[in-house]
C-alpha cells in the first residue's frame, strides 16, 4: 500500500468560492480526486472581498490570527478563516488581509477593467502567508502544489528563504501552468518587497529580462512542472509564440516537465443527472437528447428543423479562441444547412459583430452575449456539434463536456483539443479535427461533419464513441498521484 501523502493545493481561485477562469474549476475538483487516491488534500487561497462568509460558512481560526508577514521593510498581519470545500470534507483555508484583499475584484478592478497596481505586493503577501500559516498550523505537507502565477513564488521561498527551516525539510513542490500567457510580470522593485535574496536576481534565478516574473520563478525553482495536456507541454517547449517567452527556460527543465490532462467534474457535467437540461439521457437513449435540442431552440427562438444540425460555441470571445476564423467564415457558414448557437462575453469587436449577425440571420443564428451557466448546460445537451477552432488551448473543458453529452466536437489540433478529440475514421475516433489555423481548413472540417451527419448510423457511432471517452478526474488524479510519489520517494 503506497504511503498516504499530505498534499496542499495553493491557488488564486477555487470553485465555488471565487472564479475568473478554468483554474478555479480544476481546483474545485482535483483535490478531491487526489484524496480519493488515498491521500489527504487541503487547499489555501486568498479571502477576497467577494467571498460571502455566511454563504460558505467560513469561520475564524483563533490560533491563526494576526500572524506577522514581512513585506519589504514592513510587517503586515494575516488572519485565516476555514471551511470545507462543499460536497467534500476538504479543509479550505482563506488567507486574509483587509488592505490587500477586501476589494470587488480578484486581480482586476471591475470599474477600471485594469489590473490592481499592487498585485505584486498582494500576491507576495499571499505566497509568504501560505508558508507561515503551515508553520503556525503545524500541518506539514509532503507536496505543495502551486498553480499559475498567483502561487508561483512558493518554490523559491522554500529553496532560498526557508531552506534551513526544519519544518519544511523534504517538502516538495509541483508547479502547474494552466495558461502560460498569464505570467504575473512586475517591475524589479517587487524583489525588495518579496524578501527573496538580491544575490539570486540573475537570469538563471529570479530575474526575467530585468523584471520580476512570478511564473518564471515558479518554473525555475519548482521540483516538478506540469501543464494541462501532453500536447501543450510539447508546444510550449517548441513554439516560440505559444511559449510567451518561456521556451528556453522550459527546455532547461525538460526532464521535469509533465503534461497531465484535466478532467471534468462528472457530478456537475453528466447528461444522466444534469438538472439544468430538459430531459436526462445516456448513451443508450439518444432520443432524449433530441428533446434537449427542441428545448434549446425554443428557448433561443430559433425554428426546429428535423434534418438541420445545431452547431454551438461556448467561449470567452477572444482572438486565441479562434473567433477571427469564425468571423472570416461566417457568411459561408450561414450558407450551409446548419443553425449556429453562441454563448459568451469578451472583446467588444466580437460582441458587436455577433449581435449584428444575430439580427441579420434571426432563424439561423443566436448570440447570447452573457455568462449563463444554466444555458451552457442546455447548449451542451441540445447541440449536435461543438465548434472550437482555438489558436491555442492549454487543455480546454468544453470539448470534454461535449464528448460526455454526445455533442460532436469540431476542433483545431492544438493543446488539450489534440489530446482529447480524435478524428473519426474506420469506426474509431470521436470528432472532427483540422490542423492549419485557417478559415478554409475550419470550413472543410465543418463541411465533413455536416456531410457525416446526414448518415445517421455513422453519426450515432461517433456520438457513442465520444460519450464513452474517459474524461474523468480519476484518470488525471492517478497521474498526479504517481508524480507526487515519485518526488517524495526520490525515484
Amino acid at each position: 500500500m503506497p504511503k498516504k501523502l499530505k498534499i496542499l493545493f495553493v491557488s488564486g481561485e477555487v470553485v465555488p468560492f471565487a472564479k475568473t477562469g478554468g483554474l478555479a474549476d480544476v481546483m474545485g475538483s482535483l483535490p478531491q480526486a487526489v484524496e480519493d487516491c488515498g491521500n489527504e488534500s487541503r487547499i489555501m487561497m486568498p479571502k477576497y472581498g467577494v467571498i460571502n462568509d455566511r454563504k460558505f460558512r467560513l469561520h475564524d481560526v483563533l490560533r491563526l490570527k494576526d500572524i506577522p508577514i514581512p513585506i519589504g521593510n514592513k510587517i503586515e498581519l494575516l488572519n485565516v478563516k476555514v471551511t470545507a470545500l462543499p460536497s467534500s470534507k476538504i479543509q479550505t483555508y482563506f488567507l486574509y488581509n483587509e488592505g490587500y484583499f477586501k476589494r470587488d475584484g480578484l486581480y482586476v478592478n471591475p470599474v477600471t477593467k485594469k489590473d490592481y497596481p499592487d498585485n505584486d505586493e498582494r500576491f507576495i503577501f499571499f505566497n509568504r502567508s501560505v508558508l507561515e500559516t503551515l508553520k503556525v498550523l503545524g500541518w506539514k505537507p509532503d507536496v505543495i502544489h502551486c498553480n499559475d502565477w498567483m502561487s508561483a513564488l512558493i518554490p523559491a521561498y522554500l529553496k532560498l528563504v526557508y531552506k534551513d527551516d526544519p519544518f519544511f525539510k523534504n517538502v516538495k513542490t509541483v508547479y502547474t501552468i494552466h495558461n502560460i500567457a498569464y505570467q504575473g510580470a512586475f517591475h524589479k522593485s517587487a524583489l525588495q518587497k518579496s524578501g527573496l535574496p538580491e544575490s539570486e536576481f540573475t537570469p538563471e534565478g529570479l530575474e526575467f529580462y530585468d523584471s520580476f516574473n512570478f511564473m518564471k520563478i515558479g518554473i525555475v525553482y519548482a521540483d516538478a512542472i506540469t501543464t494541462v495536456s501532453e500536447k501543450y507541454a510539447e508546444e510550449i517547449r517548441t513554439d516560440e509564440e505559444l511559449a510567451c517567452g518561456m521556451k528556453g527556460i522550459l527546455n532547461k527543465r525538460k526532464k521535469d516537465l509533465y503534461g497531465i490532462l484535466n478532467g471534468i467534474d462528472e457530478n456537475i457535467w453528466s447528461p444522466e443527472t444534469d438538472e439544468f437540461i430538459e430531459k436526462n439521457y445516456n448513451i443508450d437513449d439518444l432520443a432524449s437528447k433530441l428533446e434537449n435540442k427542441k428545448a434549446l431552440l425554443r428557448k433561443l427562438k430559433l425554428p426546429y428543423n428535423e434534418k438541420t444540425p445545431v452547431v454551438a460555441s461556448i467561449s470567452r470571445l477572444v482572438s486565441h479562441k479562434g473567433f477571427d476564423l469564425i468571423i472570416e467564415a461566417f457568411e459561408k457558414m450561414m450558407a450551409m444547412d446548419l443553425q449556429y448557437v453562441l454563448l459568451g462575453t469578451g472583446e467588444k469587436e466580437y460582441e458587436d459583430f455577433f449581435r449584428k449577425m444575430a439580427s441579420k440571420y434571426p432563424e439561423k443564428f443566436s448570440a447570447t452575449i452573457s455568462f449563463n451557466d444554466e444555458l451552457a448546460h442546455l447548449i451542451e445537451a441540445g447541440a449536435d456539434m461543438f465548434l472550437m477552432p482555438s489558436k491555442y488551448e492549454p487543455c480546454g473543458m468544453n470539448q470534454m463536456y461535449s464528448l460526455k453529452y454526445g455533442t460532436v466536437p469540431i476542433v483545431r489540433a492544438t493543446g488539450g483539443l489534440y489530446d482529447t478529440v480524435k478524428p473519426f475514421k474506420n469506426g474509431k475516433g470521436n470528432g472532427f479535427v483540422f490542423e492549419k489555423y485557417s478559415a478554409a481548413d475550419m470550413l472543410k472540417a465543418l463541411k465533413d461533419a455536416l456531410d457525416t451527419y446526414k448518415d445517421q448510423k455513422t453519426w450515432v457511432k461517433i456520438v457513442q464513441n465520444g460519450m464513452s471517452t474517459d474524461v474523468s478526474w480519476e484518470n488525471s488524479a492517478k497521474k498526479y498521484n504517481a508524480l507526487y510519489h515519485k518526488l517524495v520517494e526520490g525515484k
